[in-house]
This record gives structure tokens, sequence and C-alpha cells, in this order.
């Protein structure tokens, strides 16, 4: 399926059902776009991550452009100038990363630790994923203990980021979903605003 395919099946969604059957079709079932042809490379490439983070491989699902083999929403095709968005649908990483955020959380609040304007910010745009049933590391300040969590993340995907594993030359990002439902909730939320565009309005 090519963007223009992709686009037109949209527009003839006329309710909620299939537009919810089409999100999971297209945007979160089978082998992405960057794998096609190549099961066993993602495999192992979904198994690398969950040995990182002691889960099942079975949680982890790649999304957006590298899923489809293109963006909907900048209208232009998979490239080397992308990303590939890794989605870790684990409850217990979920939970372990934010014990640990819990426990910042409690400094701030009794005054241990100074954060500044802009960290806070930025900690109040990750409260606001986190609302979402969605961890998102790049959100996190970068004082205390966070620095750390965020450092051994990052470090972790870059490591398996331009050619340094079976994904290929690409970047790769990831976040932390609380349950596949939040992760559906959330992408089909994508979908649905998509089909609100005036592109894809029926006329």
């Amino acid at each position: 399926m090519n963007l223009d395919e992709f686009s037109a099946e949209l527009k003839n969604k006329n309710n909620e059902e299939d537009v919810l059957e089409f999100c999971r079709k297209h945007a979160l079932h089978g082998t992405p776009y960057i794998f096609n042809t190549r099961d066993e490379e993602f495999y192992d490439f979904r198994k690398r991550i969950a040995k990182k983070f002691g889960i099942p491989f079975h949680e982890i699902f790649i999304t957006g452009s590298a899923k489809l083999g293109f963006s909907p929403f900048k209208k232009k095709s998979f490239d080397y100038d992308s990303d590939i968005d890794v989605a870790i649908v684990s409850p217990r990483l979920f939970e372990r990363l934010m014990t640990n955020i819990a426990e910042y959380q409690m400094m701030i609040r009794k005054n241990r630790t100074s954060v500044s304007a802009r960290e806070l910010k930025i900690y109040h745009s990750f409260l606001e994923y986190v609302a979402l049933g969605w961890i998102r590391p790049d959100k996190l300040p970068v004082s205390f203990q966070m620095k750390a969590i965020k450092n051994d993340w990052f470090e972790f995907f870059r490591g398996i980021s331009n050619g340094k594993s079976e994904a290929g030359n690409y970047h790769v990002n990831a976040g932390v979903f609380k349950s596949y439902e939040h992760l559906e909730n959330y992408t089909l939320s994508g979908i649905k605003d998509l089909k609100r565009s005036r592109n894809l309005r029926k006329n």
C-alpha cells in the first residue's frame, strides 16, 4: 500500500469501527515496511531490545513511517532522513521507569533538588504523555537521577542506530506504553486527526 492508496481507503471509512479496523490493520499489524521480506531480522531486532530491558520480544512494535513506508502526516515516503520509531508495550517496564520518576517527583515536592524553569516545562510535557500511558524519555529533565536514566536509554538506542543493528542506517527512537490499549488509542487518535484533516474529507 502506498500513500495515495492509504489516504483513499481512509477517506472512505465512515464509522468508528471501520476507522479502528483500518488503524489496526495498517498502522499496527504485520511486518513493518523497514523489515519487508526480512522477518528473521525483524525478530532479531525485537529480541535485541527485549533482552536489554528484560521483557518479551513480542512487546516491541515499530510504528510511524517505518511501519507504513510513508508518513501520511508529512506526505512523504520513508527515506534516509526518516527515523525508526519503536513502541515498547510493557506494563512491567513502564512501572519500573515510573518508580524512578516517582522518586524524582518526591524530591521536587520536598525541595531537595532544584529544577530550572526550562526543565520544569519539559517535565510537565513529559507528564502529559504519561497521562496518556506513554513514557517519552526525551521529555525527562536532565537533572538528578533522570540524567542517568536518559543517558542509559539513549546510549542503547544510539548503539542500535545508523548501521549498528538489523534496522539499517537509520536513527532509532523509542518510548514505552503502559499497555497495548494505550498504544492503540494513541495511534487511533492520530488516524482520526488525519481523517478529519481537509485533505481526507469526503466531498
